[in-house]
């Protein structure tokens, strides 16, 4: 159920020496090129605005000045699987030199228009299962990029959900099977091994939208014992208030996949650092820009994590945190 910590820190250390780059490579960079952003996220979001301003930030670093040396045509696609679709084919249309793809649904989409344009995902669980690259050393194609997690993530959020609320005796894993990684199998198999472990009854909850979201929780909470594990999934994460609020209400401990949902009000969170994922995407794409193969640059997967705990709601809920759980913790919202 552990998180397979070595193979992470070989694919790291595979990516890591990937950011050395010649001094005189770097001055032979073309007058303008020009990248392609589509991001699953509502143009509004504060949280994807920073997201994506660590991207460009980082490009800066490399040389890359929007308007003077790059154009960057940016699309908000939101959740909505035929919105993705048609932005995909819109960005491809306008033949970038990169595109810096974020989420499964969205890279599946560019995958679908174009098997030449370079493409650099972000926050994709599964590369290899959905068939983006041929294995993550060698990615072997027009793609790359970074991962989210291994599976077994869905396993460790469990477990730390047990530990924070113990009483918790049923367990559903909510996610949208149009916009999760498999459709749902990468992840259920290890949150279903971790339950039987922890002797808890595991629940696949899939959920499209707002109305089957509130149904769901409602039933979790009509009873003791109901807890709520937030599957990785961009679509959860979009419709991360009404989850917090229906949770709150419903008296659920729940345990979510990224920092926002619980500065945002929900109890315990764990998971990658988005902001560090997009940071690290903008050597990839100068790498790209300036000549490299996507074939030849190998997917990375995360290597710094973040938990987060939120007492004030832990208090709502009845519970008392452990002062070892307390002192692992990155970070305490009051």
């Amino acid at each position: 159920m552990a998180i397979n910590i070595a193979r992470r820190k070989f694919i790291a250390a595979l990516g890591g020496t990937a950011f050395v780059w010649p001094l005189a490579a770097r001055a032979q960079q073309p007058a303008m090129s020009r990248i392609g952003v589509l991001m699953a996220y509502d143009e509004n979001d504060p949280v994807a605005k920073v997201l994506l301003s660590g991207f460009t930030q980082g490009l800066a670093e490399l040389g890359w000045t929007n308007g003077r040396n790059l154009r960057m045509d940016i699309f908000w696609t939101g959740t909505n699987v035929d919105r993705i679709r048609m932005f995909a084919k819109e960005l491809v249309d306008l033949q970038p030199d990169v595109i810096l793809a974020n989420s499964t649904p969205v890279t599946a989409a560019l995958q679908r228009e174009t098997r030449t344009i370079p493409i650099v995902f972000v926050i994709v669980s599964d590369p290899v299962g959905d068939g983006f690259v041929a294995s993550l050393p060698r990615p072997g194609g027009n793609i790359t990029g970074f991962g989210y997690a291994e599976a077994e993530m869905a396993g460790k959020l469990l477990e730390l959900l047990t530990e924070i609320a113990p009483g918790v005796t049923r367990a559903a894993a909510m996610f949208n099977p149009n916009t999760i990684a498999g459709g749902g199998s990468y992840y259920l198999p290890p949150f279903e091994a971790a339950a039987r472990a922890l002797k808890v009854a595991p629940i696949a909850a899939p959920v499209h939208n707002d109305a089957e979201i509130e149904t769901v929780i409602i039933s979790l909470g009509r009873e003791p014992g109901g807890g709520l594990v937030l599957m990785p999934d961009n679509f959860v994460q979009v419709h991360s208030a009404p989850i917090i609020s229906l949770a709150a209400q419903s008296h659920v401990p729940a345990v979510y996949f990224a920092q926002r949902f619980v500065r945002d009000g929900g109890l315990l969170s764990y998971g990658p650092d988005f902001g560090d994922l997009f940071r690290s995407a903008a050597p990839y794409v100068d790498r790209i820009l300036r000549g490299a193969k996507p074939a030849d640059l190998p997917v990375q997967l995360p290597t710094k994590f973040w938990m987060a705990v939120n007492s004030k709601t832990a208090k709502a809920l009845g519970l008392t945190i452990p002062i070892s759980f307390l002192q692992r913790a990155d970070e305490v919202i009051e």
